[in-house]
């Protein structure tokens, strides 16, 4: 294993200690391993709280700032974080309007984020909460009961915070935030494992011609093993699983997001095959996200997620936003 580590248990403290020198415009708070926007609560505004393991990056915390979260609490690698985590992470954030944990649909960060809705709820703090379950390839997978929660979670941050940012009540906030996952669906596919820092090895072992197909972002396995095939025939795979969940129609939002490990060209050539095809089927590709958004350590491979847009849910997509990962409009 080569890594760029000082150690695996120092892992996840070290690189938050590289996030807060690289970015100003966030507060690192060491001791509780949360990520919070440098100018804090803002009065009367929802307050959004997102985290799930690390190794994800730059989910959650690359999407902390300005028109997204207000506070991101990353776990050890693969690990949900802790209610105490979550809870510092929810009060640090409430300006008197509530605050929205956004929950990726794994176990563990499940049942976190419930004991510390109820722990912040004692303390007087209003919390709800949506959970992100969009991901077609299989249910009741080795981490979750019901489908896991993938690349959708950006695009719930994205338009949820977007609303949050104009002072919308909680209710509102979230019912959007529900929207946003009930309109959007994602398939992925993995060329290589991952390899966690702590177990030194490949997560799961594919043939040097195998590719998985409905991988999950923690190397889950997914539906099938399949040869390597053209970039052409994979993404029409992938767009079909989705499509046959929820035909493709209208003006539609699509991340074609690496998994890690591939370069740029080769996702540029996937996304165009991924929008060509999805043309095919009745959609028009309005807005895109391409690049590593929602990765799995090293994995080489790709995730395709669509959201079906509204006027209300494009304005949102496009409202300003200013993170170290995602920015636009200021």
């Amino acid at each position: 294993m080569k890594k760029l580590i000082n150690g695996a248990g120092s892992l996840v403290s070290d690189a938050l200690r590289g996030m807060a020198a690289a970015h100003p415009s966030l507060r690192v708070d060491l001791e509780n391993a949360v990520v919070f926007r440098a100018e804090g609560p803002r009065p009367g505004k929802v307050g959004l709280v997102s985290g799930g393991g690390s190794g994800h990056e730059p989910l959650h915390a690359g999407f902390v700032g300005h028109g997204m979260l207000d506070a991101a609490c990353p776990g050890e690698v693969f690990t949900s974080p802790v209610p105490d985590q979550l809870v510092e992470a929810t009060k640090g954030v409430d300006g008197g309007a509530g605050v929205l944990h956004i929950v990726k649909n794994y176990t563990g960060d499940v049942l976190n984020f419930e004991m510390a809705a109820e722990l912040s709820g004692d303390e007087g703090v209003e919390v709800a909460t949506v959970l992100v379950n969009e991901d077609v390839a299989v249910r009741d997978s080795l981490y979750t009961a019901g489908r896991r929660g993938t690349g959708a979670t950006l695009f719930v941050e994205k338009i949820a915070g977007a609303l949050a940012e104009t002072g919308a009540p909680l209710a509102e906030v979230a019912r959007v935030a529900r929207e946003v996952n009930e309109r959007s669906r994602s398939f992925g596919v993995a060329l290589t494992p991952c390899t966690v820092p702590a177990a030194g090895k490949p997560t799961f072992e594919l043939g040097e011609t195998e590719i998985e197909l409905g991988i999950g972002i923690h190397g889950e396995p997914g539906r099938a093993r399949a040869a390597m095939g053209e970039a052409r025939e994979i993404a029409r795979i992938a767009v079909d699983a989705i499509a046959d969940d929820l035909p493709p129609s209208g003006e539609t939002l699509v991340m074609l997001n690496g998994m890690g490990g591939t370069p740029l060209i080769e996702l540029y050539v996937v996304f165009a095959e991924v929008e060509a095809y999805l043309r095919e089927k009745g959609a028009t590709v309005v807005r895109s996200l391409v690049g590593n958004y929602v990765t799995s350590l090293d994995m080489q491979g790709f995730m395709v997620t669509t959201c079906a847009l509204t006027g209300e849910l494009t304005r949102l997509w496009d409202a300003p936003v200013e993170t170290p990962a995602l920015r636009w409009g200021r």
